[in-house]
């Protein structure tokens, strides 16, 4: 931790004080780096070059990634994502800036036993025209020279926010979003969003699953709502919006770097994008504009975005359909949406960009996400919702030092007076009820699903590497918790088989053996996985699992245990389905105690008998090889068309017998 006296509210940091708990050696070596790209803006406020890190720069990328605390400075100092660089905007605050900056330096100076570095002072450039050629193509990683230059005068150093400025701040950013919340529930607007959305066939898709879970579990509290949540998250992800990194260029359809920021044009503005990205081509030198809209009635029309677009627009067709839904957001950078279930009477985490649903551990455990404040808005009240996504309480709470406590509960508190002066009695009551169960769901930490493990999925691997939001093969498989073990039901035991069938298509097992029972999601039946994921190729209607990217080998199984019910396996017949591309491989066993055997996982059915008497048994795949960049797509686990809906894609029939 940091340890400066003089500078306790670096704490309003929590990257720096992140950055902090690496070791010494460390620190100083990536707080130089740090510096370096701070100072080359600093004192060239007109050149691009400076603007720009390149991702891929071995710099980069061996002294600076690897490091916790360091990537995140820099976004706190007001660096932005694109396609290949993190790029720091022209709208972006300097005073931002500088303000990590010094906090870095102090730290630094403090740890050398120096005397504090002064702050850089910009040079102030000759007589020259307002316009600069922008230089596309340079890297803030290339060597500068020293600090400061002979002769001029030097700032005194920049004072760190006060209290109240900070108090200032955050309310700005409660309010902008209370505020903003309430656009969603425009009659027209939501009108507008019914008309994009195929209603009636995601209503009837909800009521045949509904009916399938009632038969399977006569007991089901949910409502076919539940469900409808379930094929809007999919319908939006995969038919509705789409992802952009860097859009291809107009002219010649090719791959495009997010070079600079351009001003926004006045029908920019209308729409609420502030900022322009420009993705530029280097082939044919073309800029394609790219607003970052805030409106989401714009976003119907463009329909691509990163997650705030995603989140705006995906929030809209919640309300447009209905749902009670609150804009949900997390001061390190993403936002989502949740959903109350009155038949479950709670709130539920839905995340468009990744089509999940009540996996709030995702972020802290999936991406290793270092939360601080996550809140929730809706067009009655704000609630801070942080404790919903974290299994860390503890270390959340230190990480919490931009606001006071009470300062923040006591904003909240007088933010929903004030909204919900109208309301009924019977409202706010409703409301305050809410609000308690919350708090008892909040006091408890969670234990992480195994749906809840993996890193993200949207955005390029660049992208979610710079942000810290993929998960390494290593880390994921060590934390992973005990997975899904099939264990004979009493009916199956009875029937004296266990009949599992797997469906790529509609992502769902169905436990044939126990009344046909339902079980949604590739990952909830699985025993372990490392570094794999599931696919879905909207453009080539084409579904898979596969390895995520950056990873040599995924690894996936299932376990099935028949000692507890008293029994063993008497044969077994199986079928999976793989495919590979150029050098891709795919490597299928069972394994039961000692014995190994291997199969092709060539989509046929297959009868072994040699596992005969066993009481356990495991289905496992190994997934490797491939080529280039896209080697993770060259060795695939029940590939099917999105149209193949009755097809299966894994199945495995256990005969049983007494033990």
């Amino acid at each position: 931790m940091c340890e400066n006296q003089d500078f306790n509210d670096m704490a309003a940091s929590p990257a720096v004080t992140t950055l902090c708990d690496n070791p010494n050696e460390v620190f100083l070596d990536v707080a130089k780096l740090l510096l370096r790209y701070a100072d080359n803006i600093l004192r060239n406020p007109n050149e691009e070059k400076y603007r720009m890190i390149r991702i891929g720069n071995p710099t980069f990328s061996t002294k600076l990634l690897p490091i916790k605390g360091a990537v995140e400075c820099l976004f706190e100092m007001g660096f932005e994502e694109a396609e290949t660089h993190l790029i720091f905007p022209k709208s972006a605050s300097v005073e931002q800036l500088k303000l990590i900056r010094e906090s870095i330096a102090a730290e630094r100076d403090q740890r050398l036993h120096v005397n504090p570095v002064q702050p850089v002072q910009p040079v102030q450039p000759a007589a020259q025209p307002a316009a600069q050629p922008a230089t596309t193509s340079a890297s803030a990683s290339a060597p500068e020279s020293s600090a400061g230059a002979s002769g001029q005068p030097v700032a005194p150093p920049a004072q760190q926010p006060s209290s109240l400025e900070r108090r200032m701040s955050f309310f700005g950013t409660l309010k902008s979003n209370f505020q903003h919340v309430m656009m969603y529930e425009n009659p027209e607007l939501q009108e507008k969003a019914r008309s994009c959305i195929p209603h009636q066939e995601l209503s009837s898709a909800a009521q045949h699953k509904l009916k399938e879970a009632k038969d399977a579990d006569p007991g089901c509290k949910l409502g076919v709502e539940d469900f409808l949540v379930l094929e809007l998250l999919r319908w939006f992800k995969q038919d509705f919006f789409s992802w952009v990194d860097c859009l291809p260029c107009r002219r010649c359809g090719g791959s495009t770097q997010n070079a600079a920021s351009l001003s926004p044009s006045t029908d920019d503005l209308r729409w609420g994008a502030q900022r322009v990205e420009n993705h530029y081509c280097q082939s044919c030198l073309l800029s394609t504009r790219f607003p970052r809209y805030n409106n989401p009635e714009k976003l119907l029309e463009t329909r691509k975005g990163r997650c705030g677009e995603w989140a705006n627009c995906f929030t809209l067709c919640c309300r447009a359909l209905g749902f009670e839904a609150r804009y949900i957001w997390d001061s390190t950078d993403h936002v989502w949406t949740e959903i109350y279930s009155a038949s479950q009477r709670r709130w539920l985490h839905c995340d468009g960009c990744e089509n999940v649903c009540d996996k709030p551990l995702l972020y802290e455990v999936g991406w290793g996400k270092k939360l601080s404040y996550v809140l929730a808005f809706s067009k009655d009240q704000v609630v801070d919702v942080t404790w919903r996504y974290s299994c860390k309480h503890p270390e959340v709470l230190l990480r919490r030092t931009r606001v006071e406590e009470p300062w923040l509960l006591h904003t909240i508190d007088g933010l929903n007076h004030s909204r919900q002066q109208s309301f009924s009695a019977d409202r706010k009551k409703e409301l305050k009820e809410r609000l308690l169960v919350e708090v008892v769901e909040f006091i408890s930490p969670k234990t992480p699903e195994p749906g809840e493990l993996g890193g993200r999925n949207s955005g390029s691997l660049a992208w979610r590497i710079a942000r810290g939001e993929t998960r390494r093969a290593a880390t994921e498989s060590s934390t992973q918790a005990a997975g899904f073990v099939f264990i004979p039901t009493e009916k199956e035991k009875s029937a004296g088989f266990l009949h599992v069938r797997y469906s790529a298509t509609k992502d769902q097992y169905s436990r044939v053996s126990n009344t046909s029972e339902m079980i949604p999601s590739w990952d909830q039946c699985v025993w372990r996985r490392e570094s794999v994921f599931r696919k879905v190729e909207s453009d080539w209607q084409m579904v898979y699992i596969a390895r995520t990217e950056g990873s040599s080998v995924g690894r996936i199984s299932w376990k099935f245990d028949f000692a507890p019910a008293g029994m063993k396996i008497k044969s077994v017949s199986l079928m999976a389905s793989s495919e590979t591309f150029h050098s891709g491989k795919v490597y299928w066993y069972l394994q039961s105690g000692p014995i190994t055997t291997e199969f092709s996982g060539d989509g046929k059915m297959l009868s072994i008998s040699s596992l005969s008497g066993s009481s356990e048994l495991i289905v496992a795949a190994e997934l490797s090889g491939g080529e280039g960049e896209a080697s993770w797509q060259h060795s695939q686990l029940f590939r099917r068309s999105l149209n193949e809906t009755e097809e299966t894609s894994f199945e495995i029939i256990i005969d049983l017998q007494d033990a």
